[in-house]
């Protein structure tokens, strides 16, 4: 696997002097991003395929091993503060559990049996979505949470750093990140970590964005769980009301902390017009603020 070969070329790596050791370093993360331009295509059909599950109710999880299984749930935790993605709709499949994000579980990584375990725990459907990730495309754990989650019908995305590996190929949408070999032979938190995470925003964030949970460029459905979220949610609504602080705060406690409710108010509408609005347009704001409009424009006679 490349991500395990050792190159020649950092075969002394170890004698030279620290400003090389950091350029080579730092030319490998830019090798990640390149990896994950070129994987474009593929982070686009995945969301494509996303949307409509999540759309119906489905959840998301998430499921890996080591560096690759931090990384995953890193992304997925991020998912709730920044978009109110509800909890009960996100599962983080980590090989040794919570003890692993803090430090090596050995041989977790291993053990198969209960990674299709958890999967029929967690009763993972049709509806739902499993993103897989891990450098090698052959950690069991990863390998059978996605092997399980496809058998009972869900829809399931492979992040791998080496091809023709099995979990590209029994994914229905394979990522394929080709970092090739790493400055550390086999150190996958590297640059093969670093084209990972790109890859991870880059998913969550688009399908974030097709789900309705940003508008104008803004996280409308943030949750104001301290001040400085409360601050950011005031300026998002005096950027897209006009109003005056006062106003927006005091729609934003109408709206019990939802932005997208309280811009809604300040536009004239009562909290049950609102809610209703945003119900019937699936969340989308710009939606919601086009009915309305139309709502109240003059009738052509």
């Amino acid at each position: 696997m490349e991500t395990e070969r050792h190159s020649p070329r950092y075969n002394a790596i170890e004698a030279w002097c620290p400003s090389d050791i950091l350029d080579a370093m730092i030319e490998g993360q830019f090798a990640a991003v390149a990896a994950v331009r070129a994987a474009r295509p593929a982070l686009e059909e995945a969301v494509l395929a996303m949307e409509p599950r999540l759309r119906d109710g489905g959840r998301i999880a998430y499921a890996g091993a080591g560096t690759s299984g931090r990384l995953a749930v890193q992304d997925g935790a991020e998912l709730t503060p920044t978009f109110s993605w509800p909890p009960e709709r996100l599962l983080l499949l980590i090989a040794g559990g919570h003890e692993a994000l803090a430090r090596s579980v050995e041989g977790a990584e291993d053990d198969g049996e209960r990674a299709a375990a958890l999967v029929r725990r967690h009763a993972i459907n049709a509806i739902d979505v499993l993103i897989a990730v891990a450098a090698s495309g052959t950690t069991p754990f990863t390998l059978e949470c996605l092997r399980e989650a496809k058998l009972r019908g869900a829809l399931t995305i492979g992040i791998a750093n080496n091809r023709n590996t099995p979990l590209l190929e029994e994914a229905e949408h394979p990522i394929w990140l080709d970092t090739g070999t790493e400055p550390i032979a086999g150190s996958t938190r590297m640059k093969a970590g670093t084209a990972q995470r790109i890859a991870l925003n880059l998913l969550s964030s688009l399908v974030m964005i097709r789900l309705g949970h940003v508008y104008r460029g803004l996280m409308v459905d943030l949750k104001a769980a301290n001040k400085k979220l409360l601050q950011r949610s005031e300026k998002m609504l005096l950027e897209l009301s006009g109003r005056s602080r006062e106003e927006v705060h005091e729609a934003l406690r109408h709206a019990n902390g939802s932005v997208k409710l309280a811009l809604l108010l300040l536009e004239g509408c009562d909290v049950n017009e609102a809610t209703r609005t945003l119900d019937h347009v699936g969340g989308q704001l710009r939606a919601a603020r086009a009915l309305i409009e139309t709502r109240r424009s003059p009738k052509k006679v």
